[in-house]
């Protein structure tokens, strides 16, 4: 029996979470049965649990995975970038969209129902808000940021701001005009210009 590499099992599990992310996104995590699962990522249930030790395990890898990305993107170019790059994957119509959007909101959901998942995601949540503090923080010392509010303040309405765009784009409300609103969203944190 042939070895299966390290490359082909990480392809493998990348699979895995990208097709259950579009499920969990159209089926919500209750909907997402074992059989659904199956079918969207086109392998059996051991193949599937092979990589996750269940369904649950799955959908926090699923939620994990998007909030590493966040937070490295955090790191980078700050939450209004991240807030840009879904705008423009939801302009684009790629179907990552929607099941990003679909996780967001199911871990919302989850957020406010499930006490030991809620638990378990705080160290998640702590990240993005360590790393959009930090950016801020790096930006106030490089003097483009606004100096009369608190970076904690100004974490907290990015973090509200970036809701209000998963929310409005997980309603099918149209984007209109959202790209100058954020622009309208970073320059209410950036410095004022002499």
């Amino acid at each position: 029996m042939p070895r299966v590499s390290q490359d082909q099992l990480y392809a493998r599990r990348h699979e895995i979470l990208s097709a259950a992310r579009a499920c969990f996104a159209r089926f919500g995590y209750g909907g997402a049965t074992v059989r659904r699962l199956e079918e969207a990522t086109g392998m059996s249930r051991g193949a599937i649990f092979h990589h996750f030790r269940d369904k649950e395990h799955l959908f926090l890898a699923v939620a994990e995975d998007d909030a590493a990305t966040m937070v490295e993107t955090v790191a980078r170019n700050g939450l209004v970038q991240v807030m840009r790059d879904l705008l423009d994957r939801a302009g684009n119509s790629e179907g990552d969209t929607a099941g990003w959007l679909g996780t967001q909101l199911e871990v919302s959901h989850r957020l406010r129902t499930d006490p030991a998942f809620a638990k378990r995601w705080a160290q998640r949540s702590a990240a993005i808000a360590d790393a959009t503090r930090e950016r801020l923080q790096r930006q106030r010392e490089a003097g483009v940021l606004r100096e009369d509010v608190a970076v904690e303040v100004l974490t907290q309405f990015l973090e509200l701001a970036y809701d209000g765009l998963v929310l409005h784009l997980a309603t099918g409300r149209p984007a209109g005009e959202l790209t100058r609103v954020l622009d309208v969203v970073e320059e209410a944190v950036r410095k004022p210009a002499a």
